[in-house]
């Protein structure tokens, strides 16, 4: 038999065996827990996912309904297992930047500062002003393109295409700024540890200031389409409602917390960076449904519109790194023409080299990422590589009340409660 390869394969003639032994089959860890419907109910037993396109690729829900009604449902996060956790630990504390990115990859710079701030208060590192600044602003930007693809995709799943487009117009104008700023896009790993890749360059003010007048605009446009429209107020108000009690009970955080009317904010309770020098203020929903958590997400733009604004007009100047060769990554410019600044380099680069830490030293640190509380828990055994590293991912929290929050709705109401919740499946299925 001749093929498009350079010679011709050979194929081995085995006879067929209906009775030989076949391999075993895996056990299905969701059916194992799912009765058996009684035949004499009307319900049936279903999946949702994970080729759906609302749930990404990898989320799964098994579903009980009665008509279009659930009864029941039983979740699992997902396929992706990355291992970032256990790779931390084969990596110096700068090289797990990079894998920082890839957890939420639509707000790459908010995991970024968050990891970054969590090592170094485990080593008493005070970052600059500017620095403090700079990743305010950047992080605040990060916020805006992570929400504008949430309300974006949400609107799309629904029925709205429009608002889709302007918001990824708006999100493009962002990633234009990150390129300017660090060469990428999408995964950024702008950070270091005691300060940022490097600084921001003359044209990045000016160039921050037109995009949030474009963004006023794209905001007041999908207001007067989605907020009092009909279709969409049908579709999300009353709909997967999750009370104040309840959001305490599965411990969620960010706009699915503040949608259920608790006002708590990581940058208000707990402030870094330049949070603490800033006015602004944290939108709260009343009924805890998709429509609040689209309101909260919305009005949290125009909050980070206010914020950035704010630092840009009180910017400081001086170095963006702390000066600490010992520790901290030194500029190029050092690495590129002086002996110690290549050997500094070489030892915080290089394995098994890196900044050393205290023995026995740990810290959890948190930092409001635009899906919520993202907390870095970080045990350090005195060598350049973390002992253990574990993440309190929002997507994995915030997903946990799906199964309660499908009950009773219908097939439709789905696809809308999975978009209200944000889940990123990279943080998700770490």
């Amino acid at each position: 038999m001749k093929t498009h390869a350079s010679r011709p394969l050979r194929f081995a003639s085995v006879p067929y065996d209906p009775e030989a032994p076949r391999p075993p089959v895996m056990p299905d860890p969701i059916m194992s827990r799912v009765p058996k419907p009684d035949p004499d109910s009307g319900r049936t037993i279903f999946n949702f996912g994970p080729s759906h396109p609302s749930t990404h690729g990898t989320l799964r829900l098994v579903l009980e309904v009665e008509g279009e009604m659930i009864t029941r449902a039983w979740a699992e996060i997902g396929y992706l297992h990355t291992g970032f956790e256990k790779l931390a630990e084969t990596l110096n504390y700068n090289q797990f930047i990079p894998l920082s990115d890839r957890m939420n990859y639509l707000s790459a710079i908010n995991n970024n500062v968050g990891y970054a701030h969590a090592i170094e208060e485990l080593l008493g590192i005070e970052i600059t002003e500017r620095c403090k600044y700079v990743r305010t602003t950047l992080a605040e930007m990060s916020r805006i393109a992570d929400h504008l693809v949430c309300i974006g995709m949400q609107a799309v799943d629904i029925g709205a295409y429009a608002p889709f487009l302007w918001g990824f117009a708006r999100r493009e104008d962002l990633y234009d700024l990150f390129e300017a700023f660090c060469g990428a896009r999408l995964t950024t790993s702008v950070t270091r540890i005691g300060g940022m890749l490097r600084d921001v360059s003359e044209d990045f003010v000016p160039g921050v200031r037109a995009f949030l007048d474009k963004l006023e605009e794209t905001l007041r446009e999908t207001d007067r389409l989605l907020t009092r429209n009909r279709i969409w107020m049908d579709r999300t108000q009353g709909i997967g409602v999750l009370s104040k009690e309840d959001a305490l009970r599965y411990c969620v955080t960010g706009p699915v917390l503040r949608g259920s009317g608790i006002d708590h904010d990581i940058r208000k309770v707990q402030p870094y960076f330049a949070y603490d020098r800033i006015d602004f203020d944290v939108p709260i929903g009343s009924h805890g449904d998709v429509y609040d958590r689209y309101l909260v997400r919305l009005e949290e733009m125009w909050q980070s519109i206010r914020i950035i604004r704010q630092v840009l007009d009180d910017l400081p100047g001086g170095p963006i790194n702390v000066y600490d060769n010992k520790r901290v990554l030194p500029p190029k410019e050092e690495v590129f023409t002086t002996i110690e600044g290549m050997i500094h380099h070489f030892e915080l680069t290089m394995p098994k080299f890196g900044f050393k830490t205290e023995v026995g030293g740990q810290i959890y640190s948190c930092t409001e990422s635009p899906c919520g509380e993202l907390g870095f828990y970080v045990v350090s055994d005195g060598s350049g590589n973390p002992y253990r590293l574990r993440v309190r991912p929002p997507s994995f929290v915030n997903y946990a009340p799906i199964e309660h929050l499908v009950k009773g709705a219908t097939i439709s109401d789905v696809v809308a409660i999975i978009g209200s919740l944000n889940i990123i499946v990279g943080e998700l299925d770490r």
